[in-house]
Protein backbone atom coordinates (compact mmCIF):
# COMPACT_ATOMS: atom_id res chain seq x y z
CA UNK A 1 0.00 0.00 0.00
CA UNK A 2 1.19 3.24 -1.20
CA UNK A 3 1.21 5.67 2.05
CA UNK A 4 2.10 9.67 2.14
CA UNK A 5 3.11 11.19 5.19
CA UNK A 6 2.93 14.52 6.38
CA UNK A 7 4.93 16.73 8.69
CA UNK A 8 3.23 19.34 8.87
CA UNK A 9 4.79 23.10 9.53
CA UNK A 10 3.32 27.05 9.82
CA UNK A 11 6.10 27.76 7.01
CA UNK A 12 7.07 24.37 4.98
CA UNK A 13 5.19 20.81 5.04
CA UNK A 14 7.66 17.87 4.40
CA UNK A 15 6.18 15.21 2.49
CA UNK A 16 7.59 11.43 1.97
CA UNK A 17 6.09 8.23 0.20
CA UNK A 18 6.78 4.49 0.11
CA UNK A 19 6.80 2.08 -2.26
CA UNK A 20 3.61 0.18 -3.44
CA UNK A 21 5.21 -2.98 -0.72
CA UNK A 22 5.14 -0.72 2.12
CA UNK A 23 8.98 -1.33 2.73
CA UNK A 24 11.01 1.81 1.47
CA UNK A 25 10.15 5.60 2.34
CA UNK A 26 11.80 8.13 0.22
CA UNK A 27 11.38 12.30 0.66
CA UNK A 28 8.19 13.58 -2.20
CA UNK A 29 9.19 17.30 -1.38
CA UNK A 30 8.34 20.16 0.78
CA UNK A 31 5.25 22.51 0.50
CA UNK A 32 5.95 25.67 1.69
CA UNK A 33 2.34 27.44 1.94
CA UNK A 34 0.82 29.51 5.04
CA UNK A 35 -2.77 29.09 4.36
CA UNK A 36 -3.94 25.60 5.12
CA UNK A 37 -6.78 25.71 2.65
CA UNK A 38 -4.26 26.07 -0.40
CA UNK A 39 -1.99 23.17 1.56
CA UNK A 40 -4.90 21.05 1.83
CA UNK A 41 -5.32 21.45 -2.22
CA UNK A 42 -1.43 20.42 -2.52
CA UNK A 43 -1.25 17.74 -0.56
CA UNK A 44 -4.27 16.08 -1.83
CA UNK A 45 -2.39 17.18 -5.27
CA UNK A 46 0.60 15.55 -4.56
CA UNK A 47 -1.25 11.91 -3.09
CA UNK A 48 -3.09 12.08 -6.42
CA UNK A 49 -0.05 12.07 -8.69
CA UNK A 50 1.95 9.93 -6.51
CA UNK A 51 -1.20 7.10 -6.33
CA UNK A 52 -1.33 7.31 -2.21
CA UNK A 53 -3.95 4.90 -0.65
CA UNK A 54 -3.63 6.38 3.03
CA UNK A 55 -2.27 9.68 4.40
CA UNK A 56 -0.19 9.65 8.27
CA UNK A 57 -0.37 13.10 9.52
CA UNK A 58 2.76 13.50 12.42
CA UNK A 59 0.88 14.72 15.16
CA UNK A 60 3.15 16.52 17.32
CA UNK A 61 2.90 15.90 21.35
CA UNK A 62 4.61 17.31 23.88
CA UNK A 63 7.35 14.76 24.95
CA UNK A 64 5.02 14.16 28.10
CA UNK A 65 2.22 12.83 25.80
CA UNK A 66 0.19 16.11 26.24
CA UNK A 67 -0.88 17.78 23.18
CA UNK A 68 -0.62 21.35 22.50
CA UNK A 69 -1.46 24.18 19.82
CA UNK A 70 0.58 22.38 17.34
CA UNK A 71 -1.01 19.16 17.19
CA UNK A 72 -4.02 20.60 17.33
CA UNK A 73 -3.18 22.10 14.00
CA UNK A 74 -1.91 18.62 12.69
CA UNK A 75 -5.50 17.39 13.82
CA UNK A 76 -7.14 19.75 11.86
CA UNK A 77 -5.49 19.18 8.65
CA UNK A 78 -5.91 15.88 9.36
CA UNK A 79 -9.61 16.25 8.86
CA UNK A 80 -9.54 18.81 6.13
CA UNK A 81 -7.31 15.75 4.36
CA UNK A 82 -9.70 13.06 4.67
CA UNK A 83 -12.31 15.35 3.21
CA UNK A 84 -10.32 16.57 0.29
CA UNK A 85 -8.80 13.20 -0.71
CA UNK A 86 -11.45 10.63 0.02
CA UNK A 87 -8.71 8.51 1.17
CA UNK A 88 -7.70 7.27 5.59
CA UNK A 89 -5.59 9.54 7.18
CA UNK A 90 -4.18 8.34 10.54
CA UNK A 91 -2.59 10.61 12.98
CA UNK A 92 1.12 9.56 14.25
CA UNK A 93 3.10 10.23 16.91
CA UNK A 94 5.77 12.14 15.69
CA UNK A 95 8.01 12.97 19.09
CA UNK A 96 11.51 13.50 18.56
CA UNK A 97 11.47 13.76 14.50
CA UNK A 98 12.82 16.70 13.74
CA UNK A 99 15.28 16.08 16.45
CA UNK A 100 16.38 13.16 14.56
CA UNK A 101 16.11 15.00 10.87
CA UNK A 102 18.53 17.27 12.27
CA UNK A 103 20.78 15.01 13.73
CA UNK A 104 21.10 13.13 10.76
CA UNK A 105 21.65 16.66 8.48
CA UNK A 106 24.50 17.20 10.71
CA UNK A 107 25.87 13.30 10.07
CA UNK A 108 25.61 14.53 6.33
CA UNK A 109 27.00 17.92 6.99
CA UNK A 110 23.94 19.29 4.96
CA UNK A 111 23.79 22.67 6.09
CA UNK A 112 22.58 26.35 5.18
CA UNK A 113 19.78 26.95 2.69
CA UNK A 114 20.18 23.35 1.47
CA UNK A 115 19.21 21.89 5.21
CA UNK A 116 16.32 24.36 5.53
CA UNK A 117 14.90 23.25 2.14
CA UNK A 118 14.93 19.42 3.25
CA UNK A 119 14.78 19.13 7.11
CA UNK A 120 11.12 18.74 6.65
CA UNK A 121 11.23 16.16 4.00
CA UNK A 122 13.86 13.88 6.09
CA UNK A 123 11.28 14.52 9.06
CA UNK A 124 8.41 13.13 7.22
CA UNK A 125 10.30 10.00 6.29
CA UNK A 126 11.44 9.16 10.03
CA UNK A 127 7.54 9.50 10.35
CA UNK A 128 6.66 7.11 7.47
CA UNK A 129 9.20 4.50 8.34
CA UNK A 130 8.49 4.42 12.12
CA UNK A 131 4.67 4.08 10.63
CA UNK A 132 5.56 1.53 8.29
CA UNK A 133 7.46 -0.42 11.24
CA UNK A 134 4.45 -0.80 12.76
CA UNK A 135 2.23 -2.21 9.82
CA UNK A 136 4.95 -5.12 9.67
CA UNK A 137 5.00 -5.62 13.07
CA UNK A 138 0.99 -6.22 12.80
CA UNK A 139 1.46 -8.34 10.07
CA UNK A 140 3.96 -10.77 12.06
CA UNK A 141 1.31 -10.71 14.64
CA UNK A 142 3.83 -8.21 17.09
CA UNK A 143 2.53 -5.63 19.41
CA UNK A 144 5.02 -4.00 21.47
CA UNK A 145 7.19 -1.02 20.73
CA UNK A 146 4.43 0.36 18.04
CA UNK A 147 3.46 4.78 18.73
CA UNK A 148 -0.37 4.13 17.92
CA UNK A 149 -1.86 7.62 18.82
CA UNK A 150 -5.19 5.48 19.26
CA UNK A 151 -6.86 7.30 16.33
Amino acid sequence: MRVLAVDYGKARTGLAVCDAAGILASPAGVIEERSQERLVEKIAGRAAELRAERLVVGLPRNMDGTEGESAQAARGLAAALEAACGLPVELWDERGTTLLAHRFLNETNTRGKKRKAVVDAVAAVIILESYLQKCAAQKRGETAGTKETGE
